[in-house]
């Protein structure tokens, strides 16, 4: 069996590795994306994995994004680390949805789960998933508590969204910042993907508040922003080539 898995995180990648490697060492890891316009890509230009292991929250929006652009007659399970979605309507209209920190048992139940579908059976999952992708309606504003207000604050204004030891904060182009109670996995969710990216794990940036990028000495990149922030700003090797098509409106 060849398994595609779409994570955008490391640790939760390998996790899920050794897991697959702990149940069965004879099911192949077929690749890893880490967004929605890596996972459509490779979708489209490699042989078709027997199963899809997909977390909901990527880099560059919500994996729904996915099924809107293209057709996908593969078995999924999604992951992912927050319940704020109808957990029971994906339990019903997927293979099987596991909250992380993924476990093994769970997992290997769901693999099992899988081997006794049939292949109409599977067809009958994929399309009414389908019907779950309702249209995305991004957000335009965010209302910020703030003493004794509500601050309503445009996405227009908003220059990146900050996150550290569990706090998470909103950096105007004003060089105004205030606390904000999502966290990026949350939020990013809630973000037109044309205006707004997963730049790492600390970082999500307005695609037009991006003013210099560096290439640093191990083929990363260095962004710098028309804000100051608390910290630079780096996007992976891995992710640089997503980046910088995503600067100019070319995904």
């Amino acid at each position: 069996m060849k398994v595609l898995i779409v994570e955008d995180e490391t640790v939760a990648y390998e996790n899920l590795v050794d897991i697959i490697a702990e149940i069965n060492p004879a099911i192949e890891i077929a690749g890893n994306t880490e967004s929605i316009s890596q996972t459509i890509n490779w979708l489209q230009s490699n042989p078709s994995p027997d199963l899809i292991l997909m977390d909901i929250h990527l880099s560059d929006g919500s994996a729904f994004a996915i099924f809107r652009d293209i057709t996908v007659e593969i078995p999924i399970i999604f992951t992912t680390a927050y319940d704020e979605y109808a957990i029971e309507a994906f339990k019903v209209n997927s293979i099987d949805y596991l909250l992380k920190p993924i476990k093994a048992e769970e997992l290997e139940r769901a693999f099992t789960k899988f081997g006794k579908l049939t292949h109409a059976e599977v067809i009958q999952y994929l399309t009414q998933m389908s019907r779950l992708n309702t249209s995305n309606r991004y957000k335009d504003k965010v209302l910020i508590p703030y003493k004794d207000r509500l601050i309503p604050i445009g996405m227009k204004d908003i220059s990146c969204f900050y996150t550290t030891n569990k706090s998470t904060c909103i950096y105007l182009k004003n060089g105004e910042n205030y606390f904000y109670s999502k966290t990026l996995e949350q939020i990013i969710t809630t973000l037109n993907p044309s205006d707004f990216i997963r730049a790492n794990k600390q970082f999500i940036v307005a695609r037009d508040s991006v003013k210099n990028i560096t290439i640093w000495f191990d083929n990363r990149l260095l962004v710098t922003l028309d804000t100051e922030v608390p910290e630079r700003i780096y996007i992976s090797k891995n992710k640089a080539a997503e980046f910088k098509a995503w600067i100019v409106n070319d995904v």
